[in-house]
């Protein structure tokens, strides 16, 4: 299919117009016109784009792109050997990240619940849809340990868990990421417990003080999913070849 049609499609299903981010979300940089094979992945790093050169793909479709506000602007170094292999292989970039985070169907918000079997009560901000992220309930209470060792299993990583292990765990928010600062949309619901990527310095505190479990869970972990679902829903829907590549990142 044409370049133009695929974006257009996943723009119109994604409406990335509706977020507030910190990169552009679409195409990023333009390879050839026509595309067949597509490599999805969580990062655009190098390794992925060896990887998309070698299967000859057409394009790469990743939840991280590049072009970051308050990065350095100058196309040098790591920036400029990735844009290089890009360019010199004509394979287009093409990144969405809040509003892969958020969508409804693909989103990794989703994808993460599916995985760890959750069930989504709602948004974890139900007075503006565009934070990602949602509320819900564990398959059955469990309790805080058990839940630790069930997204290790899930996820395949141990997350870093802040609270008393021995608690009982019923209710829980989420959002996939770096979304340390999402943790307050929990305590301000009285829910058990938040679960994100990442964790920082003061949400040790603010778990600690408001009772709140805290699941670190990985950055990479917890985003693994979102455009693994996208690709296949691509390679169903107009009979691309889509292939996911999971590059190995403990973070």
């Amino acid at each position: 299919m044409k370049l133009s049609t695929l974006v257009s499609y996943l723009n119109e299903q994604l409406s990335p117009q509706s977020f507030r981010d910190y990169c552009p979300n679409g195409l990023q940089i333009e390879g050839k016109s026509d595309v067949q094979k597509i490599v999805t992945g969580v990062t655009a790093c190098q390794d992925l784009i060896d990887a998309a050169i070698e299967l000859q793909a057409d394009a790469i479709l990743v939840h991280h792109g590049y072009f970051w506000k308050g990065e350095p602007e100058a196309i040098v170094g790591i920036k400029k050997q990735r844009i290089q292999s890009l360019l010199a292989h004509d394979i287009s970039l093409i990144a969405y990240h809040l509003p892969l985070d958020g969508h409804k169907e693909w989103g990794n918000n989703v994808q993460l619940a599916k995985e760890l079997e959750l069930e989504i009560t709602g948004p974890l901000d139900a007075t503006d849809l565009r934070v990602p992220g949602n509320v819900g309930r564990l398959p059955k209470p469990m309790s805080a340990s058990d839940f630790s060792l069930w997204i290790e299993q899930k996820l395949h990583r141990a997350p870093q868990h802040i609270g008393d292990a021995s608690d009982t765990i019923e209710t829980i928010a989420w959002c996939t990421g770096g979304a340390q600062s999402y943790m307050q949309y929990a305590i301000n619901q009285g829910i058990d417990a938040y679960l994100t990527g990442e964790i920082n310095e003061p949400s040790v505190h603010n778990a600690r003080e408001s009772g709140t479990h805290y699941f670190a869970a990985g950055h990479h972990a917890t985003e693994r999913y979102g455009a693994k679902a996208l690709g296949e829903h691509l390679a169903e829907h107009f009979a691309l070849d889509v292939q996911f590549i999971d590059i190995d990142n403990p973070v």
